[in-house]
């Protein structure tokens, strides 16, 4: 069996995020020059379809985003959570919906979720130092890459790690989509959170239950 390297696996879940938006949309992010910078897809109603990169928006397509454009992309994705949340089963996509007042979506964001790895090189003493540490950043700095990335090295087999780490997976960001996590956590073991407001709950549970080193 063929091995995946880290960047062709990030084409092809690329890939799967493409089959998610309408084929116009889809088709238009193929022949863009940095697909690698893309960082979100915008779809509104009654709006031109956008990416995002670092250095600024692009159009994609010059007819706006459709009642059916919207409905297509919710029922590939399947049922959002009461964060308005949802993913795509093994990778670390996020689509996130906007309801009008009658709940019906009237538009998406599509964000790319990529594995970047050694991003914890700049706090990697403090992973290693047993105690608590807490992440501030705007979004979209790397904030939940970083947190992936110390999960994957605090659980794996080398050196002074080898812990027995938990994620508690609010949104599915960290560890994506699905019951099966995401390669990108290493050995790692992943707790999902129906709802926001549990998440402290399902903290307590897994140290009851589960006896992790690192949560």
């Amino acid at each position: 069996m063929r091995l995946i390297d880290a960047e062709e696996s990030t084409q092809v879940e690329l890939g799967q995020l493409l089959e998610v938006l309408p084929p116009r949309v889809a088709e238009a992010i193929c022949i863009l020059p940095d697909q690698n910078g893309l960082l979100e897809v915008v779809l509104d109603l009654g709006r031109l379809p956008e990416a995002r990169f670092t250095t600024g928006d692009v159009t994609l397509d010059q007819n706006g985003v459709t009642r059916e454009d919207l409905e297509e992309v919710v029922r590939r994705v399947g049922d959002f959570g009461d964060d308005n949340r949802a993913g795509i089963e093994r990778t670390l996509h996020r689509i996130s919906a906007i309801r009008n007042r009658r709940g019906e979506v009237v538009g998406v964001t599509c964000r790319v979720g990529r594995a970047v790895f050694g991003t914890i090189k700049i706090i990697e003493d403090l992973a290693f130092s047993g105690k608590n540490v807490l992440l501030l950043g705007r979004p979209g700095v790397g904030k939940t890459t970083m947190l992936r990335e110390m999960a994957r090295i605090l659980s794996v087999d080398a050196g002074d790690s080898g812990k027995r780490v938990v994620i508690v997976d609010t949104s599915n960001e960290i560890a994506g989509d699905g019951d099966v996590p995401h390669t990108a956590i290493g050995r790692a073991r992943r707790m999902q959170v129906a709802t926001p407001a549990r998440q402290h709950s399902v903290m307590i549970e897994a140290v009851e239950n589960h006896m992790p080193q690192v949560i």
